[in-house]
């Protein structure tokens, strides 16, 4: 089996936040997501959120400057790392995500080791 990292991301467009109670709803339907996968032996390692206000970007020339900022179209919300056979069986968890409700999208990628080759 190899390994993904699925991150997500969030649109911080105004008109796509969800109410309180539909944020209760995502909750459990993440929940049941992520106990699914567990269950099914894909969950690799169950990651992180990541925040936003505490957050420094490095640039060359040892460049610090806050971000990522909020006023963004899009940013990081957190990660995942599931195991699949191949890319396309990733992609396939990945669409049972919940942020996919909320306007947010997943990108997956493969976790290269240093023994792999391809």
């Amino acid at each position: 089996m190899k390994e993904f990292t699925l991150i997500f991301r969030n649109s911080n467009q105004e008109g796509e936040r969800p109410s309180p109670d539909q944020m209760q709803k995502l909750l459990q339907e993440w929940m049941a997501w992520m106990t699914n996968l567990s269950a099914k032996e894909q969950l690799a390692d169950k990651g992180n959120r990541l925040a936003i206000s505490d957050a420094k970007t490095v640039r060359p020339g040892n460049l610090v400057t806050d971000g990522p900022y909020t006023e963004i179209k899009e940013f990081i919300n957190g990660y995942i790392v599931v195991r699949s056979e191949s890319l396309t069986g990733a992609v396939e968890i990945a669409k049972g995500c919940p942020i996919l409700k909320i306007g947010g999208n997943v990108e997956v990628r493969k976790v290269v080791t240093p023994d792999d080759h391809s």
